[in-house]
């Protein structure tokens, strides 16, 4: 990447200072929107085809899902970070904070690839291993076996998702959200169709199973990851990238974009260590009750991330509007996001209610798979409109730099509230019961948003 130096122009009022609230949030918000909701597909696409192979090879797959959320909270967690912190240095007009934030942003991506780098060689298969519980010899064999060559593919390859992540980010941060989403849309597409070609063989290509699936992860994600440098080398003009910058990183973006963007790190992160127990819990009743965890997080996908979506254009048309002090076009964005956001969430609510096993029938479910993920379907998105509440107002704490809130906020929900709550009910020996720990944990983080949301609104908002 060569230095690519920008004029100082005197710049127009960016279209988040200006632009009518509903127009602007859809417009930032719908290309995101679009494109997560491509990305939840071919979540789901991946592992309808791995379904295909065995149950094993499924519930494999599941069973790297913690350490691959891990992966992915990091790089998201830095986004957040560079998005804030871009994003308010445009709105405010400091051009040299919104450069450092971009180049010092690449170089912490650079470290997130070295340590998934070392996860992968050292950590990924013990990781695996240690999880498997089953009384067939064979069928635990395989389950090892998928799962571990899944995820050493994965992250020992994450330089395509960070960097990917990193690029849109950046897009994202300066309004350009059509951009942003076709570079995440490719990549999407491009795993969807190398899918089945490398998991089966097709075209003459090799029959590479599991690992067909993972390759094909990796390729969506980089070029992915190659577009989205494209794009901001030649279309993001209020953004000065620098191979100097990038090596030699301004320390104080660095202090901004961690203390942004670990608060963000932990949090997803709990959803990794979440996700880790609760996996530990229903493997008790056995590996199939794991599984339909697993189907139900790549379900649950096609409405939380089109909510996450809305959410990432949230974030910078606030955190502008903060640095530009704009006080009610913060207020009339938070209310019409809160009001779209329940709005996702209650039709996912409707699909879940109505055709839950036509949805498991997706990843060849055997009659017992169906037993246990009917009901656990219909019980868990009972939480998905409180959900999407809370999501909105969490954009809010990103927004202003109080991302420390949403860390507290997601600790209490999945850790104090919904893990224990699932061990309890688990006690009672039913896996339908453990399934409403899920509305109950969110009950808790509504409760919690409140709290946080009035505090953020009354030292902050109203200030302005």
């Amino acid at each position: 990447m060569n230095d690519i130096k920008r004029e100082e122009p005197v710049f127009a009022e960016n279209k988040m200072g200006v632009l009518p609230i509903k127009k602007l949030i859809i417009t930032m918000s719908l290309p995101m929107m679009i494109s997560m909701l491509v990305q939840a597909l071919y979540n789901v696409v991946d592992s309808m085809f791995v379904a295909k192979i065995s149950e094993e090879a499924l519930t494999g797959v599941t069973l790297a899902f913690p350490l691959q959320m891990l992966m992915i909270s990091l790089g998201s967690g830095i986004g957040v970070g560079i998005n804030a912190l871009l994003s308010r240095s445009l709105g405010e007009k400091n051009f040299k904070n919104s450069d450092a934030a971009a180049n010092t942003g690449l170089f912490l991506t650079a470290i997130n690839i070295l340590v998934f780098l070392f996860v992968g060689l050292f950590v990924a298969e013990p990781f695996i291993k240690g999880q498997v519980k089953s009384d067939d010899a064979a069928a635990a064999a395989e389950i090892a076996k998928s799962g571990s060559k899944y995820l050493k593919i994965c992250t020992t390859l994450s330089f395509g998702i960070f960097f990917q992540m990193t690029f849109e980010r950046l897009l994202q941060s300066t309004g350009k959200t059509i951009l942003s989403m076709i570079s995440q849309g490719t990549g999407a597409i491009i795993n969807i169709i190398m899918d089945p070609i490398l998991i089966f063989g097709l075209l003459g290509f090799p029959k590479l199973g599991v690992a067909g699936a993972a390759y094909a992860t990796v390729l969506g994600q980089v070029i992915a990851a190659m577009l989205g440098m494209i794009m901001n080398l030649r279309y993001n003009k209020e953004i000065n990238f620098s191979v100097k910058d990038i090596i030699k990183p301004s320390v104080h973006a660095i202090k901004v974009i961690y203390t942004v963007g670990i608060p963000s790190v932990f949090m997803m992160s709990i959803g990794s260590v979440m996700t880790f127990l609760m996996n530990q819990i229903l493997i008790t009743f056995s590996t199939t009750a794991a599984t339909v965890f697993g189907i139900y997080f790549k379900l649950q996908s096609f409405f939380f991330m089109p909510v996450f979506g809305m959410n990432n254009g949230l974030i910078p048309v606030l955190a502008y509007n903060y640095g530009a002090r704009k006080k009610e076009r913060i207020t009339e964005a938070l209310s019409f996001s809160m009001k779209l956001a329940v709005s996702i969430m209650l039709v996912g609510v409707a699909v879940f209610e109505l055709i839950p096993g036509l949805l498991l029938a997706c990843f060849d479910a055997s009659e017992h798979m169906l037993d246990i993920g009917i009901p656990a379907l219909r019980i868990i998105c009972l939480s998905f409109p409180i959900a999407g509440a809370c999501i909105a107002m969490g954009s809010v704490f990103q927004a202003f730099s109080k991302s420390s809130y949403s860390l507290v906020i997601s600790f209490g929900r999945q850790l104090v509230v919904l893990i224990p709550a699932a061990w309890l009910l688990s006690k009672t020996g039913h896996v339908v019961n453990v399934w409403w720990a899920f509305p109950i944990a969110e009950a808790v983080s509504l409760v919690l948003s409140l709290y946080f949301f009035k505090r953020i609104h009354r030292k902050i908002i109203d200030t302005l």
